[in-house]
């Protein structure tokens, strides 16, 4: 049965498909779905849940979650969907408990209830809010934090993490918006982060990415000149511009990193105020990819993805599958409540973005990892990977990401261009 929690938000367990034509003809515009597929053999599934709701005329979200890995993107996409709504919200999952947490949850985010309340709030509509407080709890004590902007365009997550006690932040994997149809560049994306920054009274203190990336341009160069913050990279960025120069018969690039203000090693540290960051060298994916520890928080980029999505490709020019093995499992070595953040999320099944899972949490649900050895990765790994096309922006966003998200210099008609080789990439799936 549905319980009336605002004027416009309803919550409820699952409802038969049925029932969604009544739904309609009530006044509701918006189904919230936040059960997990095959949780039992009864529930209709997101997909066939999606289908009823479009063709009844209901918008409809899918953010699946568990009581126990309930991120604050989680948060944010039930409050986004509520808000959105110009009608009635209905709000499900098994029981209800799940839908009455974020619901509770995204009021506690957004100012409008205080985390002591969480269990009257609860209790005023039966419902044991306990595992809210817990994840308050330990929301609040995490040392660093973390705020995740995704860029639908590019399925990108951009970064900032802070250190409360000083204000102190770095940005990593910032990107520079690009519109390959018409060559157009912007720099929303970009000023999105520094408005953030600006309303939050944070100091910059590093521009981070964690590799060059293959399908968006760096936003690093840019918000280097907007910040004076320095930019950095792994050090071994030095062995991936050599193979691009030579894609790009470029032999006026300088393959020293010198567009970089500084080279990680593995191993090295770096400060974020009073927090300390550490650099895994996690190669596989690209020659220079690194993972970024920071406090309880490591940033991993296009190493693993969500639990629902796997793994990153490794047959870009210079990957390879059994290193991307090896460094997973150096990421999987680090403490169980570590949280992880990745670099792009693809939404599988329709559900909302999601970037944030720990250490437990990978090594239980992933399933390029589970019940996995090194030999099964590769074969799975290298087998995926002959069906997938070259992303799309590859050939482009290189010769800007080797030099620190520079765009080309202009030329004599004052318009920058670029230069995109042909059969370049043997062997690539169209």
């Amino acid at each position: 049965m549905a319980i009336q929690v605002t004027d416009r938000i309803w919550i409820g367990p699952q409802l038969d498909l049925s029932e969604f034509d009544e739904l309609k003809r009530d006044g509701f515009d918006t189904i919230i779905n936040l059960r997990r597929d095959n949780e039992d053999a009864m529930q209709p599934g997101s997909q066939a849940e999606g289908e009823a709701a479009r063709r009844t005329g209901l918008d409809y979200h899918f953010i699946p979650i568990g009581m126990d890995t309930i991120t604050v993107a989680d948060v944010e996409a039930f409050a986004t969907a509520t808000t959105k709504s110009g009608g009635k919200v209905f709000a499900h999952c098994k029981s209800g408990i799940r839908a009455m947490l974020l619901h509770a949850l995204a009021l506690v985010e957004a100012g409008q209830m205080q985390a002591f309340e969480l269990a009257a709030f609860g209790a005023k509509y039966g419902y044991d809010l306990s595992a809210g407080e817990a994840w308050l709890a330990r929301h609040n004590a995490q040392r660093p934090q973390v705020k995740g902007f995704f860029d639908p365009r590019s399925s990108s997550v951009q970064y900032v993490v802070s250190d409360p006690a000083t204000r102190y932040c770095a940005i990593i994997d910032p990107v520079l918006d690009f519109d390959e149809k018409s060559g157009a560049t912007a720099t929303t994306n970009a000023d999105t982060i520094l408005k953030y920054i600006e309303d939050n009274k944070l100091i910059v203190e590093w521009i981070l990415d964690t590799h060059p990336h293959a399908d968006h341009f760096s936003g690093a160069h840019y918000l280097k000149s907007k910040t004076g913050a320095p930019i950095a990279i792994g050090e071994k960025v030095v062995d991936v511009q050599n193979l691009w120069k030579g894609i790009y018969n470029w032999s006026a690039l300088p393959a020293d990193g010198s567009q970089w203000d500084r080279l990680f090693a593995d191993g090295e540290t770096f400060p974020i105020g009073s927090i300390e960051g550490k650099v895994m060298f996690s190669p596989g994916h690209t020659l220079a990819s690194v993972t970024y520890v920071i406090g309880d928080a490591a940033f991993m980029h296009d190493t693993l993805f969500q639990p629902d999505s796997g793994t990153a490709r490794a047959d870009f020019p210079g990957g390879d599958a059994y290193m991307l093995w090896r460094s997973i499992q150096a990421i999987l070595s680090l403490p169980d409540d570590v949280r992880l953040f990745t670099g792009h999320d693809y939404q599988p099944g329709g559900r909302a973005p999601r970037w944030e899972s720990t250490v437990a949490e990978q090594k239980r649900l992933n399933a390029h990892v589970v019940d996995t050895d090194e030999e099964k990765f590769v074969a799975l790994r290298t087998r995926r990977d002959r069906t997938l096309p070259m992303p799309k922006l590859i050939l482009h966003a290189l010769q800007v990401n080797v030099r620190g998200g520079r765009l080309p210099e202009p030329e004599d008609n004052g318009k920058r261009y670029l230069k995109i080789p042909l059969d370049a990439l043997d062997g690539a799936t169209w």
